[in-house]
């Protein structure tokens, strides 16, 4: 199927230009793979004749040579005082082998003047000549006018000669960048409809994007039915500043509302799968609040939203979840109603009945829980315990007996020293066992999970993941309340568990403690 739209991915390479963000080269070469199985239709690599490392990556991938996608090398137009033939950088995007290459040059005359300091024939002179050396070569060339619609509300004159330039030249594809991200979408549109109707029906019109105003998903979209068939941007929004024109909200708005093909047939219910792997490989925690692939993109907290959800999905939600690889999640808290409840436990296959009063005295206890600082939203291993207790079904699989937690320092200069104890009992044995850790809370961590396998095996393959404190009552100072929220893996599933003390190492025990019942309880359940 011919795509509406052809997405160009760079999140390789302008992706990389995020705070925080490093990828190696293994990393670049299994987030190219993977884009390729999803299906768009080129894949940026990055910019070989800007480090090392960028053309090891495209040394690497004559390896792994793409299915659908084309790799595609990025580089800058010749240098004023070089001639096409004896430029470096446009002799290096040749070096690097890919079918297609990307080039950008000045379309606003204040980068022309006041950077490039050349004239503004010269300018035009050395896109042409560098788009016509690469169309030479074999190379499908793709333009990128950098700054074009600050360029364009300059010297619309001006900025549309760049452009007739470079397609005179041999590019095949012209892109019109908001490289500031500050551009309005009435002003995407229009420039984008104005230039539209002045440039060649064979050249094919892209719109790139940034998002310092916010504004990049609904530019890029806005773009696009303005003419604009070519589509770049970045998994994840990741980018320079405020990021890139994210993707993974672009093609389910392309696919799902502009009814715009963009994507293999599908692909879009990978979507979510997609963003969390190179959330994974950029060692970044995923947003929860991103529309379409966020944990929270479908999440229900108000009683008579989860009530209405219940009856008729479409009444909170714009799309299906399960479109985009994502699924619906029910909150309880203090805001919820019975229907939180009976959805929530539903999600467990705990199947409760509506007219029965545990729904009523489950909720009860939830509110009065909340009202003393628990919160359940990112504890649903703490959230089940508690129903199975209200339930009368839970029975504890082990009995403390008592823990003990030294944190020692012995001189300014040392590192604190902390060593956990702790004593169990199973039945009629009874075991202790001792663990130092980097801290209270993960030496009390090593001391249980020690403890505790020597009955249960299988908790050496739980792990403590992420660990958050919040003080409850500031006012109270250091005996203010205390929430733990624990979030805990093992090799299949990730669970999140709650505890609430005046004490820091109580209200982790209390969280630690809903983490191994909770990981035991499932495995029998499922076994």
């Amino acid at each position: 199927m011919k795509p509406d739209v052809k997405l160009y991915d760079t999140t390789l390479r302008d992706g990389t230009q995020s705070e925080g963000v490093s990828f190696s080269k293994a990393d670049k070469v299994r987030i190219a793979e993977r884009l390729d199985r999803f299906g768009v239709a080129y894949i940026e690599g990055g910019w070989p004749g800007s480090n090392p490392k960028d053309m090891g990556f495209f040394e690497a991938m004559r390896k792994h040579p793409l299915k659908t996608a084309r790799l595609t090398a990025f580089g800058s137009t010749r240098r004023a005082k070089n001639t096409p033939e004896e430029d470096p950088n446009l002799q290096t995007l040749l070096s690097a082998e890919t079918p297609t290459v990307t080039i950008f040059g000045k379309s606003w005359l204040l980068h022309v003047k006041d950077v490039l300091r050349v004239s503004e024939e010269q300018n035009l002179a050395m896109i042409q000549d560098s788009c016509q050396f690469l169309k030479d070569h074999g190379r499908e060339v793709i333009f990128d006018a950098e700054h074009f619609f600050d360029g364009y509300l300059d010297n619309p004159e001006y900025a549309v000669a760049v452009l007739q330039k470079s397609i005179e030249g041999g590019a095949e594809t012209v892109v019109l960048c908001d490289t500031n991200g500050g551009t309005m979408p009435a002003d995407i549109e229009r420039i984008c409809r104005d230039v539209r109707a002045q440039l060649p029906d064979t050249a094919e019109l892209g719109i790139h994007c940034h998002n310092d105003a916010n504004c990049a998903v609904a530019n890029s979209l806005i773009a696009v039915d303005a003419g604009c068939t070519h589509v770049q941007g970045t998994i994840n929004g990741l980018g320079e500043r405020c990021g890139n024109a994210n993707l993974s909200s672009i093609i389910p708005g392309l696919a799902l509302k502009m009814k715009r093909a963009c994507v293999p047939e599908g692909s879009l219910a990978h979507m979510k799968e997609l963003s969390n792997f190179v959330y994974d490989l950029a060692n970044m925690r995923p947003d929860t609040h991103q529309p379409y692939v966020g944990n929270s993109a479908f999440a229900h907290k108000g009683g008579m939203h989860v009530n209405a959800v219940k009856k008729n999905a479409a009444t909170f939600e714009h799309i299906t979840p399960e479109t985009v690889g994502n699924e619906r999640r029910i909150l309880v808290s203090d805001l919820a109603g019975g229907s939180n409840i009976l959805m929530k436990a539903a999600e467990h296959d705990i199947r409760l009945d509506q007219k029965g009063p545990e729904v009523r005295q489950i909720l009860n206890e939830l509110k009065r829980l909340e009202a003393e600082g628990y919160e359940y939203e990112a504890a649903d291993a703490s959230f089940w315990l508690l129903v199975q207790k209200m339930l009368k079904k839970h029975e504890p699989f082990f009995n403390l007996e008592g823990f003990r937690v030294i944190v020692e320092k012995r001189g300014p200069e040392e590192p604190c020293l902390s060593e956990a104890t702790i004593k169990i009992t199973v039945g009629d044995k009874t075991e202790i066992a001792a663990a130092e850790g980097d801290g209270p809370v993960n030496a009390l961590d090593m001391a249980l999970r020690k403890v505790v396998t020597s009955f249960y095996p299988e908790i050496e393959d739980v792990h403590l993941r992420d660990f958050k404190v919040r003080i409850l009552e500031g006012e109270a100072g250091s005996a203010a309340k205390t929430r733990v929220l624990i979030e805990s893996g093992d090799s299949e599933t990730i669970w999140g568990t709650v505890g609430v003390s005046e004490n820091i190492i109580e209200a982790s025990w209390e969280a630690l403690l809903d983490s191994m019942e909770y990981i035991l309880y499932r495995n029998r359940t499922e076994s």
